[in-house]
């Protein structure tokens, strides 16, 4: 039987940080994004590279700097953060891509945000451009995350998650990891998360500096509509079960059955 003081030892344990990175014929830009993290205030735990079946030495890369490297042989971003998602440990699972260089606050900064705010099941923060015109990188980011936020908002009846800049609880990722669609590679990862999470919990906006990450969204304009596509294919893939007026009710029944101070009672027990 553990004595008081060793219940407060254990409560009182620091709090362990999983960062994962899907990656796929990026080895470049992984090796900078890996740097960035080796060079955070609050350095992670482990670092969980995922190999969705790269042709390049991505994973080479990743052994080099130190992270762990899973492979993910099923196609698309779902299958591979999914993957990640299981094959880490830490308390909070953090995410983001491996053509992100993030600040080297971001660690420390998603760290303090959840301690804040104990209720919150996920964060997610803003981004920026860091390659491209110089003129156009901060109206083109403005512009491309206020159109993914504003066109999921009405289909989630929350703010979605955004995988460039992304944490969630380990607890949270247990809860839901059998109902994501982690093996459809025509969706996003990230907005599908949203929908499994969002309903039963709360989701946070994490103020601070922002993620770097690439404009090659705006180099192909097929590309591109490809994830326009992609949105569109998330949101009606839950339907009709998840049709805004159904789930905006349950969000709302949900709200006020369950407090958001008991909401973070849970999550600290977990």
């Amino acid at each position: 039987m553990r004595t008081d003081d060793e219940d407060m030892i254990m409560s009182a344990a620091p709090v362990t940080i999983s960062v994962v990175i899907p990656v796929k014929d990026d080895s470049a830009a992984l090796a900078v994004c890996l740097a960035a993290l080796a060079a955070q205030t609050r350095t992670a735990d482990e670092i969980v590279v995922v190999d969705n079946a790269s042709s390049d030495d991505s994973a080479a890369v990743a052994k080099a700097a130190g992270a762990i490297v899973v492979s993910c042989p099923e196609p698309g971003i779902p299958a591979a953060s999914a993957t990640g998602y299981d094959a880490s440990f830490g308390d909070l699972i953090l995410r983001l891509d491996a053509d992100c260089v993030p600040p080297a606050t971001w660690i420390q900064e998603v760290l303090t945000a959840f301690e804040v705010r104990p209720e919150v099941a996920a964060l997610t923060g803003a981004a920026r451009f860091i390659d491209g015109p110089r003129l156009l990188r901060r109206p083109l980011a403005a512009a491309y995350l206020f159109a993914y936020t504003y066109c999921s908002l009405p289909a989630l009846g929350h703010i979605p998650l955004f995988g460039s800049n992304l944490a969630m609880r380990q607890q949270v990722w247990r809860e839901v990891r059998e109902n994501v669609h982690r093996d459809d590679p025509e969706i996003h990862d990230d907005m599908d998360l949203s929908f499994h999470i969002g309903e039963r919990h709360r989701l946070g906006y994490l103020r601070g500096t922002p993620m770097g990450m690439s404009m090659r969204p705006f180099n192909d304009a097929q590309a591109f509509r490809r994830r326009m596509d992609r949105g569109f294919r998330t949101i009606t893939l839950h339907w009709p079960e998840e049709f805004p007026p159904y789930r905006w009710q349950r969000i709302r029944e949900f709200r006020r059955s369950v407090p958001a101070v008991l909401e973070g009672a849970a999550h600290a027990d977990a």
